[in-house]
């Protein structure tokens, strides 16, 4: 008989929001969950959006770095009278901030679809932004190291932070495009002292938007999980998948 071809790579639908509220986007990631819960063959799907001016810290709590506030109550308080919104998130990690210019991907995945474990899946996330730093945009220094999150020398470009819970994945990855990095000085990122954050405009000298990084983002994203990538364009308030 005649052997076997190659498997069809598994197609994820991709699903540009815009700009969101943080809240708007844990719905949305709520929603989605729900799907990939009921129908864990179809439902995978990768939520791209902006947030609106946002610092959230994740399930470790406020790190020592930023605890001269005295407790998350004050740090909060602060946080919300420079005009940003203050959330607790359930992800991994620390405290961080989303904003204006910041590509945020939160992929929606069961991934016994896909052969990973957790740690397989962080390591291919960060992967996925360093192949975009160097094969889009000739930042060929871009790595990981042993602080979570992809690198150009000690500056942070991507923050990750991710949540699975019987293997459905939800929250990901921010990549820094165009981002006022102003923002990130009213914290210590991830509270690693000594280090600081940049985004793609900042080591390039040109302007690099949001929208021009998310097609370089799903190619990259699309070799890396070794899927097909179909983007879709979300109406207002367009929770449904067909």
């Amino acid at each position: 008989s005649a052997a076997a071809g190659p498997s069809p790579r598994r197609l994820i639908r991709a699903i540009w929001h815009g700009r969101l509220s943080y809240k708007e986007g844990l719905l949305l990631q709520r929603f989605h969950s729900a799907l990939l819960r009921s129908r864990p063959l179809k439902a995978d799907c990768l939520l791209l959006l902006e947030h609106r001016p946002v610092y959230t810290v994740g399930i470790r709590g406020v790190d020592p770095a930023n605890s001269a506030d005295g407790d998350t109550d004050q740090l909060a308080a602060r946080l919300r009278s420079i005009g940003a919104e203050f959330h607790r998130a359930d992800r991994g990690g620390l405290l961080t901030f989303h904003g204006p210019g910041q590509l945020v991907a939160y992929p929606m995945l069961d991934l016994r679809n896909h052969g990973r474990s957790l740690r397989d899946y962080v390591c291919r996330l960060q992967r996925t932004v360093v192949d975009l730093c160097a094969r889009g945009y000739g930042l060929g220094d871009a790595r990981t190291t042993e602080d979570v999150g992809v690198w150009i020398a000690d500056r942070k470009v991507a923050a990750l932070g991710v949540h699975a819970a019987n293997y459905l994945t939800s929250h990901g990855v921010a990549i820094n495009c165009n981002v006022d990095l102003a923002w990130f000085q009213h914290i210590v990122p991830c509270g690693l002292l000594g280090k600081s954050v940049t985004s793609l405009t900042n080591e390039l000298g040109r302007d690099v938007s949001v929208e021009s990084v998310l097609p370089e983002f799903l190619d990259s994203f699309s070799a890396e999980f070794n899927c097909e990538v179909q983007l879709t364009r979300a109406a207002t308030a367009d929770f449904c998948v067909e």
